[in-house]
């Protein structure tokens, strides 16, 4: 066995959630401190003259500067020198503003657990907190004028983690504070508060770009960002500066007579000054380091300056030091400082990650269906159907056919026979029905797709699914006439019943049929008659992502956030919520960490799930306790042992042997002491799927029958490692047989990958987008691909 070792730094977040009905309480954990060590740690002491991006602040008086470093807060005399350090510990701390009396200064921190609005006295004494948010956190202080308010912007997420902003204003003894700006949407950003010298206007950038979608790299030449004015007498609020090149980070001037702020021009970030009376514009300095119009800046597209008190000079960060700007002549002038850094740092955390050898055991289970009889399963691996004995058999192929990718199998009512989907890059989806004794298949739609979700009705007769549109990763030929078709069992003309929708299941009578429909956060489960009837919402959904309804109509299970759920399906006339934490209906969680392809038993007494590679199974009675049989104390969600599905394959190996020769080989040897060797002219010898050789040319044996390729005027490197990638993983659906993301990326040279906002592997499509749209970003479980570990590069 080869081993490596993984480092990994670890960012922890504390999710409070109490469900409904659920067995266990999380009472008695205890409260998560920013400020405690988290396992081993190590001091790091260093003395530096320089930073990046620092926030700062000059005191009313003149006479000093406060700024952030490595997430603690430092004075400085104005002149320069050796800065003290006035804040320290675990916590981040940024972005201090001195108060206008010069005793206090409010700064952002997440000591209380998550990023606040913070105030501590310069004499010394315990910070205090003044907002005291642990969702919508806030960033960015800016006092009013009298001491007594701190405005700060509050940050607001939607389906993305990064979101946009809101200015709200709190008392600096603290408070639900009051809301000054609304955000018009998830995807445009506003902040960056400051004060007018009167207390009467506050300034902001927002972000005024065509939207409201997401987009990165905008075009910084156009406008981006805007200054604008909110008059807290009026309400009423005026664009300051809007033009080509951006504005962002406003900051008025003492005398209230000029308003400093930062523009991209051209290639540049520009401090520059506008005459609030004039409105004349002129730029002051071009040193600037370069801004972040282009990408999301939660914490604002600049760093914090200010002005002197005699509204003569501005001081800035730039290119890792002080700088104080003249505001008339725009001369730039260092202020040396230098300053020690004591941090406490968390050990990382190491895994040692086995490679396996010969065989592998695959962890991406999808697709699982349970027979009626509780004794087989079948699901999908690695492209393929399988079939497994319950509990111990050993996995079998379902099929002996090459060439497509087998997805989502539903047995019939009495197990006799199998539905489920195939793709193929050539002849794209159909569904096929397969007799399970006899081996027969029987292909049922009679046209090339994207089709999905086949269920037989109750009584077999029927058999309902979704075709929708294609998208990026697979192309959209054959993408018209999405929806929800109905067709016989038997054969016969498809019919359909809705025009959109997906993972149909057909109501306990069978003369309905329930389906998802929407997308997002605004997702509906509706049903419709199998005569085409118009549709009915049956429950507003919006962090759930799956639903299943019990055969025999008395359940719903669904899945919110990964982990699986139970509840009564009940029947009001009227669409009805649901969620986790309905207080409506008695809901309760049945998985521990994770609820995959959750799908119910034949008799509604028991969910089966996935975790991994393992198959849970849950009964009704030991998720409530009013079920006839339930035991008087109700297991814990997920106790139950899982089934391992036992699937061991054999790795693709290569077997042919290859020499390249005559290149300059980058071999990476003592890369780490700055004298990496480089092999002007070499050969490299790759057998199978390790590189057997690498030496100059005529020191390298060739072994016999190797294909040699003569790459002269080339350079070979490694394989490099995205640890962050996105190789279009933002999409539902068929996975395609040759999936062009993977080779546009292996030739660039990438060969590992790792993709933190990847789509769910099950072959869910997205069912509400025409063909022409974009497929959604969300953030979901990873998925990496790998391939030969060199490569050649011109």
């Amino acid at each position: 066995m080869r081993s490596i070792h993984v480092s990994a730094l670890a960012a922890c977040i504390t999710l409070a959630c109490a469900p409904a009905f659920a067995a266990g309480k999380d009472d008695d954990k205890p409260k998560w401190d920013v400020q405690a060590a988290h396992g081993p740690t190590r001091v790091v002491k260093f003395s530096t003259d320089e930073g990046t991006w620092i926030d700062l602040d000059v005191s009313p008086d003149g006479r000093s500067i406060v700024f952030d470093l490595l997430g603690d807060l430092y004075l400085l005399p104005i002149e320069g020198g050796s800065a003290k350090r006035i804040s320290s510990g675990p916590a981040w701390d940024v972005q201090p503003r001195f108060s206008p009396d010069g005793r206090e200064i409010a700064f952002t921190s997440d000591r209380g657990g998550g990023n606040n609005l913070w105030r501590m006295s310069l004499d010394g004494g315990k910070p205090a907190q003044v907002s005291k948010e642990d969702f919508r956190l806030l960033n960015n202080p800016a006092w009013t004028p009298d001491g007594q308010y701190i405005i700060g912007r509050k940050h607001f997420t939607g389906e993305r983690s990064l979101g946009a902003g809101e200015l709200w204003m709190y008392h600096r003894s603290g408070g639900a504070g009051l809301q000054l700006t609304k955000q018009k949407n998830d995807q445009q950003d506003l902040g960056e508060p400051a004060v007018s010298p009167d207390g009467r206007y506050v300034y902001y950038s927002e972000d005024v770009s065509p939207g409201p979608f997401f987009q990165y790299n905008k075009n910084p030449h156009d406008v981006i960002y805007a200054i604008k004015r909110l008059d807290r007498q009026t309400g009423e609020t005026t664009t300051i500066v809007g033009t080509p090149g951006g504005a962002v980070r406003p900051q008025p001037s003492p005398d209230g007579k000029s308003l400093a702020f930062v523009k991209r021009v051209r290639e540049k970030s520009v401090l520059h000054v506008v005459d609030l009376d004039s409105g004349d514009v002129r730029p002051l300095w071009d040193g600037l380091s370069h801004d972040m119009q282009e990408a999301w800046a939660i914490f604002g597209p600049y760093a914090n300056f200010a002005w002197t008190p005699d509204s003569a000079s501005l001081v800035i960060w730039a290119q890792g030091k002080l700088w104080r700007v003249d505001a008339d002549k725009g001369t730039p002038t260092q202020i040396p400082f230098d300053a020690t850094v004591e941090q406490t740092v968390t050990e990382p955390l190491r895994f040692e990650q086995v490679l396996e050898q010969g065989t592998f055991a695959p962890k991406m289970i999808r697709d699982v269906a349970t027979s009626p009889d509780g004794r087989s399963l079948v699901f999908h691996a690695v492209g393929q159907l399988w079939t497994k004995a319950l509990p111990n058999g050993a996995p079998s192929r379902l099929t002996s056919e090459a060439g497509a990718f087998e997805y989502q199998p539903a047995f019939s009512p009495d197990g006799r026979k199998l539905l489920h989907t195939t793709w193929s890059d050539e002849a794209q989806g159909a569904i096929v029905e397969r007799d399970l004794a006899s081996g027969q298949v029987r292909k049922l739609t009679p046209k090339p797709g994207f089709y999905y979700g086949p269920r037989y009705s109750p009584d077999g007769s029927r058999i309902v699914y979704a075709k929708t549109a294609g998208g990026s990763i697979t192309g959209n030929l054959n993408s018209g006439e999405t929806g929800i078709y109905l067709v016989g069992a038997n054969g016969g003309e498809p019919r359909r019943i809705a025009k959109s929708g997906g993972n149909p299941q057909f109501s306990a009578d069978g003369q309905r049929v329930y389906f998802l429909t929407g997308d997002g956060l605004k997702k509906k489960l509706q049903s419709v008659g199998i005569a085409g009837e118009e549709p009915r919402d049956v429950f507003d959904l919006k962090y759930v992502d799956f639903v299943s309804l019990s055969p025999d109509g008395k359940w719903v299970a669904f899945t919110e956030l990964f982990n699986a759920y139970v509840a009564p399906l009940p029947q009001t006339g009227a669409s009805i919520e649901l969620s986790k934490d309905t207080k409506a209906i008695p809901v309760t969680r049945v998985s521990k960490d994770v609820g995959s392809y959750l799908h119910w038993s034949a008799d509604s007494k028991s969910l089966h799930w996935m975790v991994g590679r393992d198959y849970h199974t849950r009964d009704l009675k030991d998720a409530f306790a009013f079920v006839p049989g339930a035991p008087k104390e109700l297991p814990q969600p997920g106790s139950g042992k899982g089934i391992d599905v036992g699937l061991s394959l054999p790795m693709d190996r290569p077997a042919d042997t290859f020499a390249f020769t005559g290149a300059r080989i980058v071999t990476m040897k003592d890369s780490g002491s700055g004298r990496e060797a480089v092999i002007e002219r070499g050969t490299l010898v790759v057998e199978g799927d390790t590189i057997k050789a690498v030496g100059a040319d005529g020191s390298v044996a060739i072994p016999p029958g190797a294909k040699v390729v003569d790459v002269a005027g080339k350079t070979i490197v490694p394989g490099y490692v995205d640890a962050h990638a996105h190789a279009n993983h933002f999409f539902g659906g068929v996975v395609p047989q040759a999936n062009w993301a993977y080779y546009a990326n292996l030739s660039f040279g990438i060969t590992t990958m790792h993709d933190p906002s990847a789509t769910p592997c099950s072959p869910k499509p997205n069912w509400s987008r025409p063909a022409t749209s974009s497929a959604r970003a969300c953030s979901r479980p990873v998925r990496s691909c790998t391939a030969p570990t060199a490569t050649s590069r011109s």
